[in-house]
């Protein structure tokens, strides 16, 4: 009985702790986070803090203006952490290089919320050679 519980554990220990990781860089070369998740991005440090705006068109509706989503980060670099409002895809000059918002998900649907915890922002930085 002992054994199987152990056993039990060795499996699941890994579905438990998937959830722990801090940040995804995949080979996409996008660095994907969560609110208050931090991640190295091609060398700034970026912490997603909260949604400013989300303008978003709902998928399914037509709109006149696409609208748009600003986030507020922390940005760390050797020079020091400052705040921010980034735009998607709008890349803002940071340190030696161009920092961009190019993700943001799930996609906005008509009378659907969209929870601080949902969101998953990508992030990609051009420059620093």
């Amino acid at each position: 009985m002992i054994a199987m519980k152990a056993a039990a554990l060795v499996l699941l220990a890994p579905l438990a702790l998937s959830g722990c990781i801090i940040y995804h860089n995949r080979a996409d070369g996008v660095t994907r986070l969560r609110i208050d998740e931090s991640g190295t991005v091609d060398g700034p440090r970026v912490t997603p803090l909260k949604v400013v705006e989300d303008s978003r068109c709902p998928v399914g509706t037509q709109c006149v203006w696409a609208g748009q989503v600003k986030l507020k980060v922390r940005i760390e670099t050797g020079k020091g952490s400052e705040e921010r409002d980034l735009t998607l895809n709008t890349p803002e000059q940071v340190a030696d290089g161009k920092l961009t918002l190019i993700e943001v998900s799930p996609v906005k649907k008509a009378n659907d919320t969209i929870y601080p915890d949902e969101y998953r922002f990508g992030f990609t930085f051009a420059g620093g050679f």
